[in-house]
């Protein structure tokens, strides 16, 4: 079968979103995990008799949207999860005002309180030692906010981690973007050394009821740390 061709220009909108539908399709029907191998452009032009190009630009799609890796003089293949895609969607959002980042806190809110209550109930102790060593660092690098920051980072993943659920752990982390445009604002806010030190306290007693293994102390303290997060963006006038 003769190979389709497109004029000169962009590939025909309509045509590429047929691609795409036919690449992410294929995935599904073939049962590809990360790591397999795609058909080659070729092949895909082949069997969905549209041009080269047409199916070059959905390639290019699927990896700007990281469902796909591609690499030069490689066949493309199946992606791991990736939070990239939906962390810029967030970013996207507050920067053009669609959404509030006191919106992005309360969604957190919401599911961090359960990904730590499943935490505290299937953590391993490899796990909860990881979090405890991330709440231990923000307090033995209070002077430096920028490291603080980060371990406060890796904390929150961490605990996602310990949830055992992939689904949580992809949505946190698309929320460190946000977390790394505002967090020290709210630091700032948290004048003295005791107001700093009092929120790293939250973060230890949230460590402390993982460890136990009481998911109910865990998101209690969860709630007030976020609670806490919130007034202090809306003291700083940005939530």
């Amino acid at each position: 079968m003769q190979e389709q061709t497109d004029p000169p220009g962009e590939p025909n909108p309509g045509l590429v979103s047929t691609a795409i539908q036919a690449i992410t399709q294929h995935i599904r029907s073939e049962g590809l995990a990360p790591g397999d191998p795609l058909p080659s452009e070729a092949a895909m032009t082949r069997q969905l008799n549209v041009s080269r190009t047409v199916v070059r630009e959905a390639f290019r799609s699927l990896s700007a949207m990281r469902l796909i890796d591609m690499s030069a003089g490689r066949r493309a293949t199946v992606a791991k999860l990736d939070t990239g895609a939906m962390s810029m969607v967030i970013e996207h959002g507050i920067t053009t005002q669609q959404i509030s980042v006191q919106q992005v806190y309360d969604v957190r809110r919401t599911i961090e309180m359960r990904t730590v209550a499943l935490a505290a109930l299937r953590r391993t102790d490899t796990e909860a030692a990881a979090i405890a060593q991330s709440a231990r660092l923000m307090r033995e690098n209070f002077r430096n906010p920028e490291a603080v920051m980060e371990h406060d980072i890796a904390f929150h993943e961490a605990i996602a981690a310990a949830s055992h659920n992939p689904v949580f752990s992809l949505i946190v982390t698309a929320f460190s973007g946000v977390t790394r445009r505002t967090w020290v604002i709210g630091w700032r806010t948290r004048s003295s050394d005791e107001a700093q030190l009092k929120m790293i306290k939250g973060h230890e007693d949230i460590a402390g009821a993982i460890l136990k293994g009481d998911p109910r102390l865990a998101a209690e303290h969860m709630a007030e740390h976020f609670d806490k997060s919130v007034k202090a963006l809306i003291d700083a006038g940005i939530a």
